[in-house]
């Protein structure tokens, strides 16, 4: 990186300290959002929308709750133009929403601007002209006061026009295009100059935009821009104070949420952050950060899939597995601790706090978006852990693991996505502990079982068993005395003519598996060997006592792959 010298700073601070934004540590409200999908964001396509597109894209960002969209630069384009007719003639455009149009500083363009809108109710008519030292040296070649000129000349062309269609509701709206490369008190003038020929009103208010146009400093910076302008801009009780950063630097958000602290009112954006060059700020995150901080973002994400979705389609843009809050992975767990945090979590919110979102590792609850727990949040590969294997299997399936079986069930799954590569969905998850682990039944099968007490008068009574069972293709009918059903067939089984009677019982648990009466039963039954080696079996069945033996035989049918039952 030898050529770092040529790089300059080309930013400038404002002519006195604007920290006040820094002493606040949230954004209070939502600010006026307006989409810019439409134009800015159809520019930065390689194939732009049709006018069948945008017009459906259109009708899409209304839904989700925009009323403020740029539909594009109608003396510019064809399209643009039309669709500014389209939406007009069609009364396609909802009473509560306005739309913006684009306008350079040169008489033709806005009288072609005017004429693109001759009959809407309401339209925001956005004047630019480039104010950076950049553009004023190398592209213009004018002094300050000329640049100045421009927009002045500009801004009185637009009174102009829109006396002429006073049907109309005309907002007037400037940008010092460039202005994170403009002196800030040149801005200001030029700004002021601008407002002064418009003269805005609390009934009718200006919009002075300062975009980001390419970032050129960390967001501190912007936001000192931006609260030097507001304080300082005249009329500004009547002026909605605007930003509009792009991403260069990949501070778009940043810049967006300070600007908002040191006094902006409102946001251009657009979904995702498409735009020129690296892009626009993204308004899904912004409006979603707001949200997670309980602050209503006053738009609607409530299904992210199909928002995700509509913007693929329109933009032809994917967007990254990691983008916040609409990537397919942003709420996916594949660590295992984190598996486990997040498990152990969800239980104590359901048990003790289900007013309040605070679940470790997840912001925010996927199913407020349209995610699903089942398919977003714990993901299984080499990398996951006893946690969220166990996560899985009762969330998804029902089964409520013992503590000391999840790290083997565990250790079992994350052996075999490690050994395939790959990662294991929940189906393919439960096809696995079902095959390895539920009513297992190879080498050993009790097919029947009658059981009557003992009676003793003076100590509990004692438990027979009567058993009907297969071992490795033989039939036998086997009795055995317990403490309890499961005890007593146990010990039938150790008087079979085969080895089974080395082997020692380790625990019981059961649990039903739904909640109404008729429910099936789970029982899981853990034995261990001479060595110490521990083997575990699930038994499902309607009846507990079937589930529980069913269990047992399991448990032996995998201490039997290794260890083999021999008369």
């Amino acid at each position: 990186m030898n050529n770092v010298s040529k790089y300059q700073i080309g930013y400038f601070m404002p002519p006195e300290e604007c920290l006040d934004w820094s002493h606040k540590d949230h954004i209070e409200k939502a600010p006026l959002w307006c989409s810019v999908d439409l134009r800015d964001g159809n520019q930065a396509l390689i194939v732009p929308m049709s006018l069948e597109e945008k017009l459906e894209f259109f009708e899409y960002l209304c839904k989700i709750g925009f009323k403020q969209i740029e539909v594009g630069f109608p003396a510019a384009s064809d399209t643009e133009f039309e669709l500014c007719r389209e939406l007009i003639e069609k009364n396609l455009i909802p009473d509560d929403v306005k739309i913006q149009v684009l306008t350079q500083s040169r008489e033709h363009i806005i009288k072609k601007t005017f004429e693109a809108l001759e009959g809407c109710k309401s339209a925001i008519v956005h004047l630019y002209n480039s104010t950076s030292v950049a553009q004023r040296e190398q592209v213009f070649r004018k002094d300050k006061d000329a640049i100045k000129k421009i927009a002045t000349d500009g801004a009185e062309l637009m009174v102009e026009y829109a006396k002429k269609h006073p049907e109309s509701e005309w907002t007037f709206e400037y940008s010092p295009e460039s202005f994170t490369g403009t002196e800030p008190e040149y801005a200001l003038e030029v700004c002021n100059a601008v407002l002064d020929i418009w003269q805005p009103t609390a009934d009718n208010k200006a919009i002075i935009n300062l975009p980001s146009t390419v970032q050129m400093s960390m967001p501190h910076v912007y936001a000192s821009q931006i609260e030097y302008m507001s304080k300082h801009l005249h009329y500004r009780e009547n002026v909605l104070v605007s930003t509009h950063p792009h991403n260069d630097r990949g501070t778009g958000v940043a810049d967006a949420e300070l600007a908002q602290l040191a006094g902006a009112d409102r946001v251009e954006g657009t979904l995702f952050g498409n735009g020129e060059r690296t892009g626009n700020v993204d308004i899904v995150t912004l409006g979603m950060n707001l949200y997670t901080h309980g602050i209503d973002p006053e738009l609607d994400f409530e299904d992210m899939p199909t928002m995700v979705k509509m913007y693929e389609k329109f933009t032809d843009i994917k967007v990254g597995p990691r983008q916040p809050y609409g990537g397919q992975l942003v709420f996916a767990a594949f660590s295992g601790s984190h598996q486990d945090a997040i498990a152990k979590g969800m239980h104590y919110r359901d048990e003790r706090d289900i007013e309040r979102w605070n679940v470790p590792y997840l912001p925010l609850d996927p199913t407020d978006i349209g995610r699903v727990y089942e398919a977003d949040v714990i993901r299984i590969n080499s990398q996951s852990g006893k946690g969220g294997v166990a996560y899985i299997l009762e969330h998804n399936y029902g089964y409520f693991l013992p503590m000391a079986m999840r790290e083997e069930v565990g250790y079992m799954l994350k052996g075999i996505s490690d050994k395939k590569h790959k990662e294991l969905s929940p189906e393919e998850i439960f096809d696995l502990f079902d095959n390895e682990y539920i009513n297992v039944f190879d080498d050993i099968d009790v097919t029947d079982a009658v059981f009557h007490k003992t009676t003793n008068f003076k100590e509990n009574g004692r438990m027979i068993a009567e058993i009907d069972v297969d071992i490795l293709g033989e039939s036998y009918h086997l009795k055995g005395e317990g403490n309890g059903r499961l005890d007593a067939v146990s010990n039938a089984l150790r008087h079979s003519p085969y080895n089974i009677a080395k082997y020692n019982f380790v625990t019981y648990q059961e649990q039903a598996l739904e909640s109404e009466s008729d429910s099936r039963a789970a029982a899981y039954v853990a034995i261990s060997d001479d060595k110490g080696w521990v083997y575990w079996g699930v038994g499902l069945h309607d009846d507990i006592i079937a589930a529980s033996i069913n269990a047992l035989v399991s448990a032996l049918n995998r201490f039997n792959k290794i260890s083999h039952f021999v008369k």
